[in-house]
């Protein structure tokens, strides 16, 4: 996919996003091909994808977002009734390079968002991509969630692990709610970690990306949000 396509994808689904975000996400290759070379954390294959396999992918919460949660987003985004509203915090757990943050980060410029990996290259990464953007909304950090000593509204992740592995990594740290994007058949997942942390009926959703894609790339990913 190349920025063009991307820019097309934008403007349909996102017509409110500006010609300043637009930019940034614009400068995203160049800034990624640059550290990618100096410290790899996308493979070739995917670096060449950077926008349908990380940047859209990651843009499927935001999607998620719009379509179920409309008064989170516009608030995220700070428009409207919430310009003035003290930002909500994000936590992206195992950002790697910066996936979903930075794009998130990028849409939502009425937020802040904690980029956090145990990985130091990692974080570097995200650190220097954050910057070359300009993203004043961003803090990385180099740590385990375990040990950071914030609570946040939500806690967003790209499938860096099981949920019955996740969810005690981020027990007590958020107020809202979990969006998290993973593939596959996750039925016996959920329902394992449901009864493991004895989560209330109805609490988590799931919502096909495809929902708002046609790409065949999304079919089989979703974003699963775990109510509080």
């Amino acid at each position: 996919m190349t920025f063009e396509e991307f820019k097309n994808i934008i403007n349909e689904k996102f017509p409110e996003v500006t010609e300043e975000q637009m930019e940034q996400f614009r400068k995203m290759e160049a800034l990624y091909r640059d550290w990618n070379s100096k410290i790899n954390v996308v493979s070739r294959k995917d670096i060449d994808e950077l926008y349908r396999h990380h940047v859209l992918h990651s843009l499927g919460i935001a999607a998620y977002l719009k379509t179920k949660m409309p008064d989170i987003y516009d608030r995220l985004r700070g428009e409207g009734v919430y310009a003035a509203a003290l930002p909500m915090k994000i936590l992206d757990l195992g950002t790697g390079g910066g996936f979903p943050g930075i794009p998130l980060a990028v849409m939502f410029p009425g937020a802040h968002f904690t980029l956090c990996d145990s990985i130091g290259k990692k974080i570097t990464v995200a650190r220097e991509v954050a910057a070359g953007l300009e993203l004043k909304n961003v803090t990385t950090v180099n740590a385990r969630a375990e040990s950071l000593p914030e609570t946040f509204d939500f806690i967003v992740s790209r499938a860096v692990t099981s949920l019955e592995n996740f969810m005690p990594w981020v027990k007590g740290k958020y107020s809202h709610g979990i969006l998290y994007l993973k593939g596959g058949d996750l039925a016996e997942e959920i329902s394992n970690a449901m009864a493991r942390f004895k989560m209330r009926k109805g609490s988590v959703h799931t919502w096909m990306i495809s929902n708002w894609t046609n790409d065949p790339f999304f079919d089989t990913k979703m974003v699963i949000y775990i109510e509080k």
